[in-house]
């Protein structure tokens, strides 16, 4: 398959504010499609990246002090379904992303954030 040629080029800006001990406390992003001033706060993150050369993923996991266990649960719950959907958009491999939704649905009943 070939590569296609990069017609634009766009860049998304994560800002991480740190305290005294290098812990975040304040994030936020932006896309460059975005005014300058126009920053959204977020209060986790995870950037996962596949090397092209190495074939390795790298990961950067973030998240405020301010974080509360409940919110990252809602959190995880809803990451894990992207990823099952991602998936599924990726290879077609139906059976298998079905199998991701359910450890989803049942990540979520577990932590609450669905009823059982």
């Amino acid at each position: 398959m070939s590569e296609a040629k990069v017609a634009v080029t766009k860049d998304i800006i994560v800002r991480v504010g740190l305290d005294a001990n290098n812990l975040p406390v304040k994030m936020e992003w932006r896309s460059s499609d975005e005014p300058a001033g126009n920053m959204h706060e977020i209060k986790a993150m995870v950037l996962s990246m596949f090397d092209k050369e190495t074939k390795d993923t790298m990961k950067l996991d973030l998240w405020t002090m301010d974080f509360q266990m409940n919110e990252m649960d809602r959190y995880m719950y809803h990451s894990l379904r992207s990823l099952a959907d991602t998936y599924y958009k990726a290879t077609k491999n139906k059976e298998l992303a079905n199998k991701m939704q359910q450890f989803a649905n049942h990540f979520g009943e577990e932590t609450e954030v669905l009823a059982k």
